[in-house]
């Protein structure tokens, strides 16, 4: 069985990224590590996985036959997001708009409209050591990263732990990337911008009814009011990662912590196993007849 992991945040430059890398590291069974961050991918600029595989991702988009069309405009009332306009005349297309979904297509009384794909990416795959990867990478100036996003997790083997990299954020992005997933792992700092945006993705994250836990970044950096809320809100605090010059450095030279800063490993060894009685805590509530100890009920084994 498959236990899908998001490491996710409200905003960009929180650790997310390093917490998934790291947490990829210490992971003791082959595990699947998949950058969902299709707009700007980095966990490989840490890895350096061998890629052997490139897959182009495309969406359908309208092309229509002047020939046929009568310009009757129900194409453009039927699209929200303007992607075809029909103003009297043969309609406009904007590719870069269109979300996919056919519905033009259906609604043409003259059959005047036919789909073709457009390529908005790729999604690259390989591995590093015991970890299977792959990434998405969206074209530059495309909108659409939802398609590819979904095109990344189509990887997700079958069985195993299954670490996600999600876009920062709450928006259309992330809620693809966390959709279908058995934990969210939301990485915060304790600032005030920090705790703004912890409490929308938090907010997000209920809506969906995904259980949850929250990761402080450069933990003593700034105040304690990241912690007040998650005691007040109820919310596990997986874990606190000090700040520390050293983490900074290694990042910098893109290099991983537990293998610059071998103090640290315990630090991420102990998330990995706060995730996994979370885990083990919320099966407990739905009715699972599984065990608490990690070997069995997830398959993630700190060296």
């Amino acid at each position: 069985m498959t236990k899908r992991i998001a490491i996710a945040s409200g905003k960009g430059g929180t650790g997310k990224t390093t917490v998934a890398v790291n947490l990829a590291q210490v992971v003791g069974a082959p595990v699947q590590l998949l950058d969902c961050d299709v707009e700007e991918p980095n966990c490989a600029l840490f890895l350096s996985p061998d890629i052997r595989e490139t897959e182009q991702v495309s969406i359908p988009v309208p092309q229509v036959d002047e020939s046929l069309c009568s310009a009757c405009g129900e194409c453009g009332k039927l699209c929200q997001f303007n992607a075809i306009v029909a103003l009297g005349t043969t309609p406009i297309v904007f590719p870069e708009l269109c979300h996919g979904c056919g519905g033009c297509f259906k609604v043409c009384p003259e059959r005047a409209i036919r789909e073709v794909n457009r390529v908005i990416g790729v999604v690259e795959k390989g591995s590093v050591g015991e970890i299977d990867y792959a990434q998405g990478r969206l074209n530059v100036g495309e909108a659409m990263a939802p398609p590819l996003i979904s095109a990344v997790k189509r990887s997700i083997a079958d069985e195993g732990v299954v670490l996600i990299d999600s876009p920062p954020g709450t928006s259309c992005p992330f809620i693809e990337t966390v959709r279908g997933c058995d934990l969210v792992v939301l990485v915060t700092e304790s600032t005030p911008f920090g705790l703004a945006d912890l409490e929308l993705a938090v907010g997000a994250v209920r809506e969906m009814q995904i259980p949850f836990g929250v990761v402080i970044n450069r933990s003593g950096l700034g105040d304690d009011r990241v912690e007040e809320y998650c005691d007040r809100e109820g919310i596990s605090l997986l874990q606190r990662i000090p700040n520390d010059r050293r983490v900074a450095e290694a990042y910098s030279r893109g290099e991983t912590i537990v293998e610059s800063v071998p103090e640290f490993r315990p630090v991420f060894e102990d998330l990995l196993r706060a995730i996994t009685e979370l885990q083990f805590e919320h099966s407990q509530q739905d009715g699972a007849k599984t065990s608490p100890d990690p070997n069995s009920a997830v398959r993630m084994v700190p060296r």
